[in-house]
């Protein structure tokens, strides 16, 4: 059997897509972008266009029934993506068939877009949006079938053999399908809107591409300034199998609580700090930091609450942060945009922690990140939260995350919707009475693979914002339910 063809793939320009098709479009074949109105596809088609024309390499942009180009154009130059000079020197050429739709139907669009090909050569193609003239065509009767699929057949077979990339946009309300495009196509790239509540999130979907393995499922999208960009789902990442898991351990900043922790927390782990609100969880994450920044160990803090510049001026380590942010040893990234996803997030700090090739990260808070997300997001909560840890420890990144307890004492839980097991370390804090005074107290519960002291102990936050851990408060009974007894109170 002879040795397969390579198929060279082009980049879309667009980021994150070309990982989600599994590298790219396959040059010269015949696409789809789908949807319905409003999300995305001539914006899309535009960003692809642009990103691969030059003058070795010419788009032509085929807009048939809908809105001239020099409308379309109008409102298309404002993202970044756009680039005047590619269209004044006809490296990306607009196009209307409008009247030719009009006049002669499909037979004369097809003319008009085979001539303009055999003229100019052009390596992409898009025709936008064919989806009008389908419907009147269909309408004729059982002939408009027959019409449809040998148009689709001869265009995309002249397309083909002219060597261009093509990509054809159509508008498609819920459940609506074209078999004799769909059947012809190479790929089908889905885009949505999902609405819940007062919530709109835009999503993509490969439905099919022939030939390589894209990544399955809905991943989220966002159009911005810089145009239309693509969060990849994460899939259940890897178990990492570490040689010696306990081997090298992080120091908290903390020497008693590194001592509880059983010699600090081990690298590439993912701890959980829980505790009710004014107990230090921010001023034990800060301390974090700082430490690993004395040790040359760059970090991150993913904040969802305050913006950095609030954040810089309210948390106890500001100005150590601030000079480490001018250094750039620490980058500190604010993730609240409107409707967020947790593939938005990670990939966020993904590149922060590559850009700074950083070794700790804080997320303050998990609380903060839940209101964050959108409603369609918090139903997965739990999962989302699962491939997030696992695709940061893949990153070897020692991961410290904050959450927001309340103090409960009727029983005894470690965070909120049941997402303590995703973590690899649980640090409680939370508040007593002890002789008509509120004290803090703090434990570890577990650190995985690994013993740590069993010790419920007394700390303070000192002026200059560090944690101090005292005795251990023995001799009590009940701390935890808020009402404790007992007579040795010198405890040791």
């Amino acid at each position: 059997m002879s040795d397969s063809v390579p198929i060279r793939k082009l980049s879309t320009g667009v980021p994150g897509l070309d990982e989600v098709l599994g590298g790219g479009i396959p040059e010269f074949s015949f696409n789809l972008i789908g949807g319905g109105p409003g999300c995305g596809k001539t914006t899309m088609a535009h960003q692809i266009a642009f990103a691969n024309a030059s003058p070795e390499r010419r788009a032509v942009y085929f807009s048939i029934i809908g809105e001239p180009p020099i409308k379309m154009l109008r409102y298309q130059q404002q993202y970044d993506f756009f680039d005047a000079a590619k269209v004044g020197d006809g490296t990306v050429r607009f196009i209307h068939l409008g009247q030719q739709a009009l006049e002669g139907g499909m037979g004369k669009v097809l003319e008009a877009i085979v001539q303009e090909i055999e003229k100019s050569a052009p390596s992409i193609v898009v025709v936008d949006s064919f989806r009008a003239i389908m419907r009147s065509t269909l309408a004729t009767g059982p002939g408009g079938e027959r019409e449809l699929s040998d148009f689709m057949q001869r265009l995309a077979l002249t397309l083909t053999s002219y060597e261009a990339t093509t990509f054809l946009i159509g508008e498609y309300a819920d459940g609506e399908h074209d078999s004799a495009v769909f059947t012809v196509a190479d790929g089908l790239i889905w885009l949505f809107q999902a609405i819940d509540r007062n919530s709109v999130v835009r999503k993509l979907q490969v439905m099919k591409m022939r030939g390589q393995g894209q990544i399955p499922g809905l991943h989220t999208a966002r159009i911005t300034g810089a145009g239309y960009s693509v969060f990849p789902r994460l899939l259940k990442p890897a178990e990492l199998i570490a040689r010696h898991p306990l081997e090298h351990r992080l120091s908290t900043g903390v020497p008693s609580l590194d001592e509880m922790l059983g010699g600090g927390i081990p690298s590439g782990y993912s701890t959980l700090i829980a505790g009710p609100s004014g107990s230090g969880k921010t001023v034990l994450s800060n301390q974090f930091i700082v430490e690993g920044a004395s040790r040359g160990e760059n970090g991150i803090v993913a904040i969802f609450e305050k913006r950095p510049n609030d954040y810089l001026q309210t948390t106890p380590r500001g100005q150590e942060f601030e000079k480490l942010v001018r250094e750039k040893r620490l980058e500190v990234l604010y993730l609240r945009p409107l409707d967020l996803s947790i593939d938005e997030t990670l990939l966020e700090i993904q590149n922060a922690v590559k850009r700074l090739g950083a070794k700790r990260a804080v997320i303050d808070s998990l609380s903060g990140l839940e209101l964050a997300l959108a409603p369609t997001f918090r139903e997965d909560f739990r999962e989302s939260l699962y491939r997030m840890m696992g695709a940061l420890a893949g990153l070897g990144v020692t991961v410290l995350a904050t959450v927001e307890m309340a103090d409960s004492y009727n029983d005894l839980r470690f965070s909120p919707q049941g997402i303590a097991f995703l973590t690899d370390a649980i640090i409680i804090q939370r508040y007593v009475e002890l002789d008509g005074q509120l004290k803090r107290a703090m434990a570890v519960v577990k650190v995985r693979s690994s013993q740590h002291s069993k010790d419920l102990r007394e700390y303070e936050i000192s002026s200059d914002g560090g944690i101090a851990v005292g005795r251990a408060l023995k001799g009590f009974k009940g701390l935890l339910t808020g009402t404790p007894s007992g007579e040795d109170r010198g405890g040791g």
